[in-house]
């Protein structure tokens, strides 16, 4: 068999167009969804995703007021500037595009912004209400994952095995505490990477889920014929038939256990396009809350 692939763009535009219209409805009411970035510092790979989370606002009506601190910012400083978005009444939505430079404290950033307008849902108060199964706030990632098996038809995870390899504050914890709710009912298996035979867990789960960046991590042989594959996994690979002699790739050997598998998110197109969207999707949520 040959799996169904779970196609990202097409979800994420679905998602994109439907914002439109609950936007609209808030514009009728004197309300413009607001969505602030705080970009500390010249790294290319964190200003070009900031710049896609801008051009993705500004298309659905959001209105995007990215802020853009030097390298060398205080702590105060930067703490200061959270503190002016919080009481900013425009502002619903504010993000910290990390990695932060190693002299500021991540945590001390993150928990300064309020709850209600933590949209990228790393407040401690979004993550404990996420595991007690409260409304919240939860990274667009898994959000992205969860609403890419909800439209597809793969969301009845009830006593079913799912095994997430990556323990991280970005993907396998957030997610974990969706799938773990009694309303989906999953049974979910979290993974170090560098868990000796990993095959073992992976080997029995029912959907799998992979973020440690390194291509074709999980082979054929470590998962089960008809698996719903999720791949979140970015690597770029020498390849002389792609432009610029590089081609992205994900994490699993796609080629191979798309033959095995039910369902299988590709990269790119699959995962990727989901997170900016659901970005998006809770400054809207923050804006009709407030």
């Amino acid at each position: 068999m040959s799996a169904k692939i779970l196609d990202g763009r097409k979800i994420s535009q679905e998602i994109r167009e439907e914002l439109k219209e609950r936007i609209a409805k808030l514009k009728e009411k004197g309300v413009v969804p607001g969505l602030c970035g705080i970009l500390v510092g010249e790294d290319p790979g964190s200003a070009s995703y900031i710049g896609l989370k801008e051009k993705a606002s500004k298309d659905a009506g959001i209105n995007p007021q990215m802020v853009r601190l030097p390298q060398d910012v205080k702590e105060e400083d930067l703490l200061g500037k959270i503190d002016e978005l919080n009481k900013d009444a425009a502002v619903h939505g504010i993000f910290i595009q990390l990695p932060l430079p190693k002299h500021l404290d991540e945590n001390k950033a993150l928990n300064a912004v309020l709850p209600g307008k933590d949209v990228d849902g790393f407040h401690p108060t979004n993550v404990g209400k996420a595991w007690m199964g409260q409304e919240a706030f939860l990274p667009a990632t898994p959000t992205g994952i969860w609403e890419m098996l909800v439209r597809s038809g793969y969301s009845d995870l009830k006593h079913k095995e799912v095994v997430i390899v990556n323990v991280d504050n970005l993907v396998g914890k957030p997610l974990a505490s969706i799938l773990a709710q009694e309303k989906v009912g999953a049974n979910v298996t979290l993974c170090h990477p560098k868990t000796p035979n990993l095959s073992s867990y992976t080997h029995r789960a029912d959907m799998v889920v992979v973020a440690v960046d390194k291509p074709k991590f999980l082979t054929a042989d470590m998962v089960k014929e008809g698996v719903i594959a999720i791949d979140f996994g970015a690597n770029y690979i020498d390849d002389s038939s792609a432009k610029g002699g590089r081609r992205l790739v994900g994490d699993l050997d796609f080629d191979t256990i798309k033959e095995r598998a039910e369902a299988i998110t590709p990269v790119p197109g699959g995962v990727g396009p989901m997170t900016v969207t659901m970005l998006l999707v809770n400054t809207v949520k923050a804006a009709e809350a407030r």
